[in-house]
This record gives C-alpha cells, sequence and structure tokens, in this order.
C-alpha cells in the first residue's frame, strides 16, 4: 500500500467504530423497509473522495471479508477509497460487477447497467446486489412509489439519479423476486428503493 493510501486507510474511520456502524446499519434497514423515506445518517468519518461520508458509512457498516464491493470508475480511480474500503470494512474490492454483493456509485448518471450485477435466483433471491448510490438532493415530487411499506403512494424525489432511472426500476422490479436493492446515501440521510418498490412518474 503507497504511503498516501495507508494513510487514508487509516485515519478516516467511525469515531466511534460499535456505536456508528450499528446506527448506520439501523438506517440502513429502516431505508430499506419503508422505500423512499429518508432516515438520518449521521456519518461521522472522513472518507477519501470521492466517496461521500454518507456512502462510507453504510460501506463500513454492512460489507466485511464475505461482501466483495465493486466500485465505479470515479471511485476506481482513487486508490485511497479501496484502501479505505479494505482497512475499515476488511472487503475486498472486485472489478467484475457480477461478483459483487455491494456496488458503490458515485456518478449514478454514469452507472452500468444493473443487470450486469447479481440479481439472486428464485430460491436464493439473496444472493443479489446492493446498489449505495451517492446523491446529492432528496425531495418529495418527481416520482411516484408504491409497494411494500408504503400506505398508498408516496412522492419521492433524488438526484442525480440515471436519466433511465425509471425504465431501470420497473426492469428490476419485473424481476421480483430477483432483482437489486438500492440505497440513496447523501444529504445526510439514506432512502431505500428496495427490487419490491414500483417507481412511476410523479
Amino acid at each position: 500500500m503507497s504511503h498516501p493510501a495507508a494513510a487514508a486507510a487509516l485515519s478516516a474511520g467511525f469515531d466511534d467504530p460499535v456505536f456508528d456502524a450499528q446506527a448506520s446499519f439501523r438506517a440502513a434497514m429502516w431505508a430499506l423497509a419503508r422505500p423512499g423515506r429518508v432516515e438520518r445518517l449521521d456519518a461521522r468519518l472522513e472518507p477519501p473522495a470521492p466517496l461521500s461520508r454518507e456512502a462510507a458509512a453504510l460501506a463500513l457498516a454492512l460489507c466485511d471479508y464475505e461482501t466483495p464491493i465493486w466500485l465505479d470508475a470515479p471511485l476506481a480511480a482513487a486508490p485511497a477509497v479501496g484502501a479505505f474500503l479494505r482497512f475499515h470494512a476488511g472487503a475486498p474490492i472486485v472489478v467484475d460487477p457480477g461478483a459483487a454483493r455491494f456496488a458503490l456509485i458515485a456518478d449514478p448518471r454514469g452507472v452500468i447497467d444493473f443487470t450486469a450485477f447479481p440479481q439472486g435466483s428464485p430460491d436464493y433471491p439473496d444472493a443479489s446486489v446492493t446498489l449505495i448510490l451517492q446523491v446529492e438532493y432528496f425531495g418529495k415530487s418527481g416520482l411516484v412509489l408504491e409497494g411494500p411499506g408504503i400506505q398508498g403512494t408516496d412522492g419521492f424525489d433524488a438526484a442525480p439519479l440515471p436519466a433511465d432511472f425509471r425504465a431501470r426500476m420497473a426492469a428490476n422490479r419485473a424481476l421480483f423476486p430477483r432483482g437489486v436493492d438500492l440505497l440513496l446515501a447523501g444529504a445526510g440521510g439514506v432512502a431505500g428503493l428496495p427490487r419490491s418498490v414500483i417507481v412511476k412518474e410523479g
């Protein structure tokens, strides 16, 4: 490990590893149980750029040596990001999206097709990937969500997202119980869009 990468890996973890990891884990679970509802994420850490605090907090809470992580191009281009994740989460970094259990996306507008990631199987739907997308904004207009965990319908918005986001989510929903789950992280919070959610235009 190079000196700059080593410094980044050793200096930027949770202030309180047990408490902060538990709090971030709970926020992620509540976010997936209540799709579109933004859960507060008090990310008290300083990860190397371009990894955001919120995405880093989720990665450290959810990932370990058994959960390979795939990084999108902006994150993969920063060696300190991989070093940070390997050191603090113990998670291997993989270059093949089909081998990942988690994927970190710094630029959602350029994310590869969701079907490049593991989708699970009818017998083992949990053998799929969770995508953690870094966003800068949450709102309540633009999209309409339906499905388990939502009373009727609920408005939702986040940015940035892929231009074909609704089409991607419709295709993902059609695979249920297979498919991928999304955690959108940023602006001090996390919102979940599990594979069970229906995403419509607002």
